[in-house]
Parts: C-alpha cells; sequence; structure tokens
C-alpha cells in the first residue's frame, strides 16, 4: 500500500512540475457573439463571415479573434551550463561512481562434483575405533 501512495505521489509531483513549465497558446474564434473555432496547435480557422464581408464591402465586422497565451515559469532552471566548473564535474563524476557501484550484482558460481565418485576409504574407521553416533 505504501509503495502505490509513493508511487503516486511521485508521478502526480512529476506532473504538477510538468505543467507548472509548460506555455501555450490557445486561439478562438467568434462569430457574433458564438465561439466557432479553438485551436491550441495553430491558428483558428474562420468561419467564412470575413470573406463575404469583404465581398460586400461591409464596414462592419462581426467576427473576431481572441488569443490567450498561457506563459510557464522558467525559475526551475537556477544555474547555466557556464557555471558547471570542473569542481561540479568531478564531484557528479564521483557520485555517478560510487553510485553505479551500490548496484553490481556478484554471481558466484558453485561447482558440483555429479560425475565424481567419493574417495576410497581404505579402512572403516568406525568399526576400527567402534565409535558410532547413537
Amino acid at each position: 500500500m505504501k509503495q502505490l501512495i509513493s508511487k503516486i505521489s511521485s508521478v502526480s509531483l512529476a506532473l504538477l512540475v510538468l505543467f507548472s513549465t509548460l506555455s501555450f497558446t490557445v486561439e478562438k474564434h467568434f462569430c457574433g457573439e458564438f465561439l466557432m473555432d479553438v485551436s491550441f496547435t495553430g491558428n483558428a480557422a474562420d468561419c467564412g463571415m470575413e470573406m463575404e464581408a469583404k465581398a460586400l464591402k461591409k464596414k462592419k465586422n462581426c467576427c473576431k479573434d481572441e488569443i490567450h497565451n498561457i506563459e510557464g515559469q522558467d525559475e526551475l532552471q537556477q544555474t547555466s551550463l557556464e557555471e558547471f566548473d570542473f569542481v561540479k564535474q568531478q564531484f557528479l563524476v564521483a557520485f555517478y561512481v560510487s553510485y553505479n557501484d551500490l548496484f553490481i550484482e556478484n554471481e558466484s558460481q558453485k561447482t558440483y562434483f555429479q560425475d565424481l565418485s567419493p574417495p576410497d576409504i581404505p579402512k572403516d574407521y568406525q568399526v576400527l575405533y567402534q565409535s558410532f553416533l547413537i
């Protein structure tokens, strides 16, 4: 249960950071008071009324476009690449090597002697000394 909660919280925090730094543009096209098209990726398609208004040379245009820019924060990047000096590079390499060594698995090879017979004992020492385990 604890693992599930920790996974959910880490994913939600990662998504929070992602969406707080994301910036995008929303374009809306209105014809009169009615919303005709919304676009998140490019220009919103017009309804064709602007072409008719230009053809009839009307002075009043009923269509309007709204553009909303939603800017994400850029405060997470605190250091630049120029500030990454030799001491920080040494620390990063040392940290990587020590952290990587934690996860090395040592595999031991076990040797089995299945095809070999036990050694021959010339005398039976248990009978000779009469020491029996009871």
